[in-house]
């Protein structure tokens, strides 16, 4: 078996506890790589980037990607929805949801595409061929979500890695290859609709109970807005970064959120391993995972405080070198948004109504007080951070209120 748990009974005397840890620490670093390499192929496109775009198309490709992360987060959505419903219903389907959620997407990317272009300064060519892009990497959760929700994890790392490589590998080659903002995103779009297809194989062999316990538009829904709020708030900055800073400070800008990115996806092996546990009543995963991922991001600021410049260099070039005393502001907000995903997921997993609520306040904040404060790099950087820290208290909040109560409630019956 390919899980880290499976599904029999508790593991009885000391060799079958052994060997369960074991398994669960070979699937832990089976995921940890995985996202790793996903992490890695994701700073690599802004990087190569930054060295082979001039400012101007360096901030139109950082758009691009805002828009990608941001419109593509129903397939994480997607994937806890269905993660969290196979964890409590085995074998429950989710292949027309899948197909539907991915169908929506990309519809409305292409509908808002003559709108869009020219409002961002990207060409319509692109905005069309992202369309499509996103289409195929939201269909991706459906399968990834099975597999999580099945605890196979090992399976699990291999979808990971087939998704990461069919989202970045092709942009990544069109920018080594000088194509180009335009021919990038054409190889990229091409190298994406492989994704499905390498991710049905993945999958196949895993149980399916088409019997009426499929997961509800409810749950993805639920699951999808709440991820959405929480992508939004955090790409949030780059955006208005983009529209409110000259293109030579936005290009800069977008540098400095890689380090948002990497403090914010670094511990995401913890929330994979904990949502199905979660699903299931675990308080203790609950409680775990805030711990790991807050000694994640402590870690990851003090490096950056302690490495400032050559963070800026590794992530844009010698450039961007002199940005680096702000290196530690651009950790902090990522490393805050990871706690508040983990807590997102903490409220999706205990059925809460409105997990997303206090992510589109902290957003409505974000806005309203980048255009109030003066349209400089700090200024819109430091508004970010506020937001980070706003969207953590409220979510906090909201699932000690909310989903952290319910979480407890099924952890003290099971």
């Amino acid at each position: 078996m390919d899980s880290a748990g499976g599904r029999g009974g508790p593991p009885v005397g000391g060799a079958p506890t052994t060997a369960r840890t074991s398994r669960i620490g070979i699937a832990g670093a089976a995921v940890a790589v995985a996202s790793a390499g996903t992490s890695a192929l994701g700073y690599l496109v802004p990087v190569l980037g930054a060295r082979r775009l001039d400012a101007a198309d360096l901030g139109a490709l950082a758009t691009v990607l805002a828009i990608a992360g941001i419109v593509s987060v129903p397939s994480m959505g997607l994937q806890i929805a269905v993660a969290v419903h196979r964890a409590r219903h085995p074998g429950a389907t989710a292949r027309r949801a899948g197909w539907l959620t991915a169908a929506v997407c990309a519809g409305l990317v292409a509908l808002l595409a003559p709108v869009a272009a020219p409002l961002l300064d990207v060409p319509l060519s692109v905005t069309l061929l992202l369309a499509v892009y996103i289409g195929a990497i939201v269909a991706a959760g459906r399968w990834l979500g099975e597999l999580q929700g099945d605890e196979r994890f090992l399976r699990l790392a291999v979808g990971m890695a087939l998704l990461a490589a069919g989202r970045y590998g092709g942009l990544s080659a069109g920018l080594l290859l000088g194509a180009g903002l335009t021919g990038s995103m054409l190889l990229g779009t091409a190298t994406a609709l492989l994704i499905p297809v390498a991710l049905a194989l993945v999958t196949r062999g895993l149980p399916a109970f088409p019997d009426g316990r499929g997961i509800t538009a409810r749950q993805v829904f639920t699951a999808c807005s709440a991820t959405l709020a929480m992508l939004v708030v955090s790409y949030a900055d780059l955006l208005l970064a983009r529209a409110l800073l000259p293109a030579a400070d936005s290009g800069a800008y977008a540098v400095g959120t890689v380090l948002t990115k990497g403090a914010l996806w670094a511990p995401q092996v913890v929330t994979v391993l904990a949502l199905p546990r979660l699903a299931q009543g675990s308080r203790r995963a609950l409680i775990v995972a805030v711990g790991l991922v807050t000694g994640s991001g402590t870690l990851l600021i003090a490096m950056s405080a302690l490495a400032g410049g050559l963070a800026f260099r590794v992530a844009g070039g010698p450039d961007y070198v002199g940005l680096g005393r702000y290196a530690p502001v651009f950790a902090a907000t990522g490393a805050l948004y990871a706690l508040v995903f983990v807590l997102v997921n903490a409220q999706v997993a205990a059925g809460a109504k409105w997990p997303s609520a206090p992510l589109w306040l902290s957003t409505a904040v974000l806005v309203v007080v980048a255009w109030l404060v003066p349209h400089t790099f700090p200024a819109i950087m430091w508004c970010a951070a506020g937001t980070a820290a706003l969207a953590l208290a409220a979510t906090a909040w909201a699932t000690w209120r909310s989903g952290a109560t319910r979480l407890t409630g099924a952890a003290l019956t099971s």
